[in-house]
């Protein structure tokens, strides 16, 4: 009898040693992502406030934002998309004369502008970090775009806003715009002000060109078949319904032909940041 207790009281006791096992063995082992991702949620806090983000919304987009196929890297971080580029065009310009790209991809002007003068300035490659929300909304204060990158084309060439420097019209700057719509500035960051003719040529007048930093995408010059003209949109240089990307719409610019081309007086939404 003595030696049956005393058998019992062992087993419960390699029971209760094996269920603990178990125990830290689950604590322990890799965790797993749900292939249903509409249930999870990331969540990242600033002070007081906290913002969620579905995993769902991340998932799409990021792959909204990987058409930035320029970039040199792209990823979701909390409710903004960060995505970097160097800002060198894939597509030939005089502007790679004298550059250590120039053997691949300089080309003389040969667009139709008969004033066209090349300034002085030489592509330069360059660290850009751009962090633009995934969940775009209407600003209750709308800010003016800056000098500087407003957001990115899909070819990672941020876009300008309307204005040369001291905000002065294009209208002379524009004799230096290259074959394909952009030039560089002094530190040798190349741009576009106007249509990236590179790109609705490869991707179509209606596609989807970029992102400005509010988070809102911005298409070429022709919807539905019709040419977009300023008249078709607001102040800020956009409208909204459903777009290929969007098809539950949203709000979006257009790039014209005329002034302001890309965007009108500022941001319809609240701008991230671009770092460089």
């Amino acid at each position: 009898m003595k030696n049956s207790v005393m058998f019992f009281a062992v087993l419960v006791s390699n029971v209760m040693l094996l269920v603990s096992a178990c125990g830290n063995e689950s604590n322990l082992s890799p965790s797993t992502t749900s292939s249903l991702p509409t249930t999870n949620s990331t969540t990242s806090s600033t002070g007081s406030s906290s913002t969620t983000t579905t995993t769902a919304n991340a998932l799409t987009s990021l792959e909204i934002f990987k058409k930035v196929y320029g970039a040199t890297e792209v990823y979701i971080e909390g409710n903004y998309a960060i995505i970097k580029a160097n800002g060198l065009p894939d597509h030939k310009s005089p502007y790679y004369k004298d550059t250590q790209w120039a053997t691949a991809k300089y080309e003389a002007y040969n667009g139709a502008n008969n004033k066209f003068a090349l300034n002085p300035n030489r592509i330069v490659s360059q660290s850009y970090v751009f962090k633009i929300p995934i969940n775009p909304a209407k600003a209750s204060n709308s800010s003016a775009t800056p000098a500087g990158p407003i957001g990115i084309s899909l070819n990672g060439v941020p876009f300008y806003n309307q204005y040369a420097a001291m905000n002065a019209p294009l209208t002379n700057e524009a004799n230096g715009f290259d074959q394909y719509k952009g030039h560089p500035q002094q530190q040798g960051q190349y741009h576009y002000h106007v249509e990236p003719t590179y790109l609705t040529d490869q991707k179509g007048k209606d596609a989807l060109l970029g992102f400005l930093l509010d988070g809102f995408p911005v298409y070429g010059p022709l919807e539905k078949g019709k040419t977009v003209t300023n008249s078709d949109l607001d102040g800020y240089h956009g409208h909204s319904h459903a777009t290929t990307e969007y098809p539950n719409g949203i709000y979006h610019y257009h790039i014209t032909d005329a002034d302001p081309y890309i965007n009108g007086n500022g941001f319809y939404g609240t701008a991230g940041t671009v770092s460089k």
